[in-house]
Parts: structure tokens; sequence; C-alpha cells
């Protein structure tokens, strides 16, 4: 997969692409990835990419101009073009699972009071927020989406089924893990994972991920 991501703030990406399994997967040319500098699609002396809003209002805008020409330049008939802000639909892992289908990707992050809506009409396929918060621009953001897409690409993850047990794959949170050792001062892991009895313990799974969705997480039930 390729994935270019358009922002202000390169330098944000630097510690956290080059680690774990996003390093893994680009050592392996499983993903390629690309950050852009916004600025560098600005041609004035000053590399201007925001302007007050018409009508008044607190804040700047992104200028249409640089990211058109931005995505004119890197997008091609493949590209799905992302926006990242806080008006975009809720990232959730069915997302990501679509998002992980797509040969190209192009996350733009935005920053001030967001995009010229003309941004949106004529240039994004999708605009995706990670959550009813503020924070100081997209870049955060759009880390979460690479991560979250990236370890979903066929060879990525060293178990194929890693990521089919895990929280939200089956729209439920995930069930409790224990490990070693079996009595920890004093609390004890169920019997049940004891047991060897694989079909009890995938029937104690699926009843403890649906207990604690219900207890932690109604709303995706």
């Amino acid at each position: 997969m390729k994935i270019d991501v358009l922002t202000l703030f390169p330098g944000m990406f630097a510690g956290p692409l080059d680690e774990s399994i996003i390093k893994r997967a680009r050592d392996a040319g499983l993903l390629d990835l690309r950050v852009h500098q916004l600025r560098d699609y600005a041609h004035d002396r000053h590399r201007t990419v925001d302007d007050r809003p018409f009508g008044g209002g607190p804040g700047m805008l992104l200028k249409p101009e640089p990211i058109f020409e931005a995505v004119e330049k890197l997008a091609s008939e493949r590209t799905h073009v992302v926006l990242l802000s806080p008006a975009g639909r809720a990232f959730s892992q069915a997302i990501a699972r679509d998002l992980a289908e797509k040969p190209e990707l192009l996350l733009i992050s935005g920053h001030y009071e967001g995009f010229d809506e003309r941004v949106r009409e004529r240039l994004a396929d999708d605009e995706l927020s990670i959550g009813d918060y503020v924070l100081t621009n997209g870049s955060l953001p759009a880390m979460v989406v690479i991560d979250a897409v990236t370890r979903l690409l066929p060879g990525v993850l060293g178990d194929a089924e890693s990521n089919q047990d895990e929280s939200f794959s089956e729209g439920l949170l995930e069930y409790p893990q224990y490990t070693r050792p079996a009595e920890f001062r004093g609390m004890k892991v169920p019997d049940v994972l004891l047991s060897g009895n694989h079909a009890q313990i995938a029937q104690w799974r699926n009843e403890q991920a649906l207990l604690r969705t219900s207890e932690r997480r109604p709303d995706l039930l």
C-alpha cells in the first residue's frame, strides 16, 4: 500500500512512523509511506497556506490553492483522499478495514480553523475524526489512521489471526486475557482457561466480550 501525508508538521511523524510494526512494514516493502510539507506547494515569498475566513470570525483557514496543487501532483486515479478534521465521521475499525483495501491513500492534516470548503467539495473522498475532542492539528489523527490501517495489511502481523480476536474486530471489546503465573497475589486465572476444553473457552470468551462491551461500551451493541 502507498500512503502519502500532507501536513504542516512533517517532523511530528518521524518518531512514531519509524518504530514497531509500521517500521517493519516499511522495511518489508508492504507500506510505502511518504510525508509532504504543505508549504512546498505555496509559491509566494512567505509560503502562505492560510488566510482569514470571508464573513469574519476567529482564526485562519487553510487556503485551497496549495492543497489543490498538492493533490493534483501527489494523487493518481487510484488514490483515496482523506481529510483529517473534527468535522469528519468517527474513525472506526470498520473504516480502517475499508481503507486497508485501497491501493493508495492521501491523508491531509487539518490545522487552524480547518479547510476552505472547496477542498471538501472537490478533492476529498472522505473526512475522518478520531474523537470528539480538539487537537492542535491533524497530524496525530493521521498517525492513528496509518497505524490502524497498516496492521491490517496482509503480511504485516506475524499471526494473521491477531486481527480477528482483538477489540472491535467483531464489533465487541476484547475478552479478558491472562498469562503465567496461574495465581498471582491471591488472584487466580479462571478455571475454564486452564481446562483445555476449547469449546468451553470459546464460549467463556464470547460471554466475557459481551459482558465487557455492555458495561463499558453499550453503544457498540
